[in-house]
């Protein structure tokens, strides 16, 4: 594996450095991780690989981008001034006639509807559908693709801010104790007594939900998790010789927790953060597979875990819901089992010996 550039490797103390070789030694992390990577690198362009509007249109010698504007149909000598509809075979024809035009790799959107399907929906993997379409006429990968991105960014939110609460919260309790931590502890043990799927039942049943109604409700309990790891240590370093040092030095509070007790604290925090993801992705697809998600149309996993149950007779549906899901959360476990080897001393310490 190529050795990290001198001049960053300066600015990161030995034991950083043997925590990030250690990650890459593990094969199975690192690659897990690169692979995840690109997957969802290539997720966020998901509008230039599967999409109903070609990338690039020639016409009389004029150049149009209808991915970045809506073109009326007159514009490519059609008699609506309504947005082209580039699966018309009429405006086909005509964009033929008189320059070409440059369709995405999956000519397809997320909500697209092929109207003109060989057989009924849910119509079986062809040449047109590589994966199929769902119940609805709408592709199959192209739905995988941008649900992917849907379900990757809705857990990077859920976990940024649980890890912020958690912290924060977990942070205040385990560096104060007594009092504050007994309070807290208490209020925390109501909070986390209330049942999060009846309430998500009744808030759906009053407002449409959305992935950002939907992220700010899961946020009030997903860090609970996280609170408990953070008190923990916050515990165990506020009575360290350093951090008393710090206090007879006459530093702040504030400043000890941040520079002092919370480097050492989120050694263990960082290794829960892709079981965090997993969790907040599986929590997703649970609740747009029970009707409590998403809106209706949106490119869900879950949503397309319930087309599988629901039409037996189309198990490409069940199998690409299984697949997509099976290898998303198998390659952030592993990742995951990578980061708490790399953060375990008895792991580092045991390689160095064998090294």
């Amino acid at each position: 594996m190529p050795e990290l550039p001198s001049r960053d490797s300066s600015r990161l103390s030995p034991i950083t450095r043997r925590r990030i070789s250690a990650f890459r030694d593990n094969r199975r992390a690192w690659w897990s991780l690169l692979i995840f990577g690109v997957l969802f690198i290539a997720s966020l362009g998901a509008e230039l690989i599967a999409n109903d509007k070609p990338l690039l249109v020639e016409y009389q010698g004029e150049t149009y981008l209808p991915m970045l504007h809506d073109y009326p149909e007159t514009t490519f000598g059609g008699f609506l001034p309504t947005a082209t509809d580039y699966r018309d075979p009429y405006v086909i024809e005509a964009i033929n006639a008189d320059g070409f035009m440059i369709n995405t790799l999956i000519p397809y959107s997320y909500d697209t509807l092929d109207l003109n399907l060989g057989s009924p929906a849910p119509s079986s993997p062809n040449a047109r559908h590589w994966l199929g379409t769902d119940d609805q006429g709408r592709d199959v990968l192209a739905r995988v693709i941008y649900g992917f991105r849907l379900s990757v960014i809705f857990a990077l939110v859920l976990t940024v801010g649980s890890m912020v609460l958690g912290v924060l919260i977990g942070g205040v309790q385990g560096y104060f104790g007594g009092k504050v931590d007994l309070i807290g502890q208490r209020l925390i043990e109501i909070w986390s007594g209330l049942p999060v799927l009846f309430l998500l039942i009744i808030l759906a049943s009053i407002v449409e939900p959305n992935l950002w109604w939907l992220t700010g409700i899961m946020l009030l309990f997903s860090w609970l998790g996280i609170v408990d790891i953070v008190r923990a240590e916050f515990l165990r370093a506020r009575n360290l010789e350093y951090v008393r040092a710090a206090r007879a030095m006459g530093l702040r509070s504030r400043l000890i927790m941040w520079r002092h007790v919370l480097p050492n604290a989120m050694v263990a925090t960082l290794t829960f953060i892709p079981f965090l993801f997993t969790g907040a992705i599986t929590t997703l697809t649970a609740l747009d597979f029970l009707g409590f998600g998403l809106p209706a149309g949106s490119p869900s996993l879950g949503e397309l875990v319930a087309q599988g149950k629901n039409n037996l007779q189309a198990p490409w549906l069940g199998m690409t819901a299984f697949l997509s899901l099976g290898i998303m959360l198998t390659l952030l476990v592993f990742i995951g089992e990578g980061l708490r080897d790399a953060f375990d001393p008895r792991h580092v310490s045991a390689r160095e010996q064998n090294a």
